[in-house]
């Protein structure tokens, strides 16, 4: 749980200091998300080979090297001098950091009955998710009073104690021999999302399909993806195990934490900035502002997770899925002046929505799965949820700063010399087009508004996106999750069927 909460902790500590770290390193709005990006498609990529690796090396010792290299990596991004380091660094440290995930779930699920788990999930997202509630403050914190480096430098410490504990405390039975790894199929489908990741990247400051490197990351995307399907139903050893592929729990779940994964990070993403450049909210304030987020998911998960073993997850989940609905949609009314407890109060009731869909999610996806493609289960889920997260916050920047071009384009057409209310008195010349001073105040002011208008855009675009989990949810078919697990039990759901 600590290297998970170490993990968890990472992801939402450094969204505070985003600004700062734009300003330090000399980046663009749009760059500056690459320190997000390229964590996340990095976990997700070498999320695949994690099954077997641990059936080769063992539990254990996979997840001991992943702390050591998250701990030093973390270091190194606080070292960083300019843009290209930190994102080669962050590249490294999602890299280590992929195995901490899929293997802490792994074990914990193997170590308690059916009946138990329900509450130890619960008991282990609770504390995973101290990291978010913790990270927008801590980082405001460290930001405010330090420097934005000390988002990183803070992972020494919690790795050190993680990588002892494991080290001293953690012993495993060596798994059965692995079969034989698809390095093939891996290697097409990390050339695949990582073109894909550069394509949404970095469309926007290429002009999208009018540049010649954008249209050719496209290609070798689609490209690749193509010969990783083709291969995937061709060879006897496959990337994707197809006894995954064959159970619905498993496959309806993927599906779900896809877009579960592409509305989580993003919005943790797009507020900070908001309330930073746009509301006037110091770091730290701002980093207390996203706590109750935090707070929400953590009581849902605690009161989901005693409740989910005794009734359809279904339930849980659907209620989840309209309540996020309805604080997307509430999130698309909001201007900078919004209040402090109008944006803590969604922004809670966001995060116990998170939770409601969260924990019956993992349950319902792992409740058929055989005990025996756990780890690579897990392995293929987290991958699922990060390039879901990767996307997601790509989306959103390209619908921010697009969105914010076409608003300083309608807004501005008035803009002229040639308006009198921009030349009838003194007061009026100070926004006067034809005057130095004038035409500088007055694009501060048209820019100030477009990003706003383009901030209410992208939240209405994050509302419609929103809408394919309660779809996906009402695909969902009943399933009891003390019995789901239990041998003889998914050829009876069938037959039923």
């Amino acid at each position: 749980m600590v290297g998970m909460f170490m993990q968890m902790l990472d992801s939402t500590i450094a969204n505070v200091a985003l600004p700062y770290m734009q300003g330090s390193l000399q980046a663009s709005h749009d760059q500056i998300t690459w320190v997000l990006t390229s964590y996340i498609i990095a976990s997700a990529i070498m999320t695949g080979p994690i099954g077997w690796l641990a059936s080769r090396f063992g539990r254990r010792e996979i997840f001991l090297v992943s702390l050591i290299g998250f701990t030093a990596t973390s270091a190194m991004c606080g070292l960083a001098q300019n843009l290209d380091q930190i994102v080669i660094f962050r590249l490294a440290q999602g890299a280590f950091g992929a195995a901490l995930s899929p293997l802490s779930q792994a074990i914990i699920l193997d170590r308690y009955p059916i009946e138990q788990r329900g509450k130890i999930m619960a008991v282990w997202s609770a504390v995973i998710m101290l990291g978010p509630i913790l990270g927008p403050t801590l980082g405001g914190f460290l930001t405010d009073n330090y420097s934005w480096r000390w988002v990183f430098y803070v992972n020494v410490p919690i790795g050190i104690l993680c990588a002892l504990g494991v080290f001293f405390f953690l012993f495993e039975d060596k798994l059965k021999a692995p079969p034989e790894f698809d390095w093939y199929g891996f290697a097409f489908l990390s050339i695949a999302l990582g073109a894909l990741q550069l394509m949404l990247d970095r469309g926007t400051d290429k002009g999208w399909f009018d540049s010649t490197e954008i249209l050719a990351e496209t290609v070798i995307a689609g490209l690749s993806f193509y010969l990783f399907l083709v291969h995937q139903w061709t060879t006897k050893h496959p990337f994707l195990n197809p006894d995954l592929l064959k159970d619905r729990q498993y496959v309806s779940g993927l599906l779900l934490t896809f877009f579960v994964g592409l509305l989580l990070l993003a919005t943790s993403a797009l507020l900070p900035p908001y309330l930073q450049n746009l509301g006037g909210y110091s770091v730290l304030d701002t980093g207390l502002l996203l706590a109750p987020r935090g707070v929400g998911t953590m009581i849902s998960m605690v009161i989901i997770g005693r409740l989910v073993m005794r009734s359809d997850p279904r339930y849980y989940m659907g209620i989840g899925s309209l309540v996020l609905l309805w604080t997307m949609w509430e999130m698309a009314g909001w201007t900078p002046a919004v209040s402090f407890w109008t944006l803590a109060s969604i922004t809670f009731i966001q995060g116990v929505a998170m939770g409601f869909i969260f924990v019956p999610m993992n349950m319902y996806t792992y409740s058929t799965l055989a005990q025996s493609y756990r780890t690579e289960g897990s392995s293929i889920l987290n991958l699922v949820r990060n390039v879901g997260s990767a996307i997601g916050v790509s989306l959103t920047t390209t619908v921010l700063t697009n969105q914010t071009q076409v608003n300083y384009n309608q807004l501005g057409e008035n803009a002229t010399p040639f308006n009198r209310a921009l030349s009838q008195n003194a007061p009026s010349l100070m926004l006067g087009p034809q005057l130095p001073f004038g035409a500088q105040n007055l694009h501060g002011i048209i820019l100030e508004q477009s990003t706003i208008i383009a901030y209410t855009d992208t939240f209405l675009f994050m509302f419609y996106a929103s809408l394919p989990v309660l779809l996906v949810i009402l695909t969902l078919r009943k399933v009891n999750l003390l019995t789901a697990g239990q041998p003889g039990q998914q050829q009876h759901m069938e037959a039923m069927e």
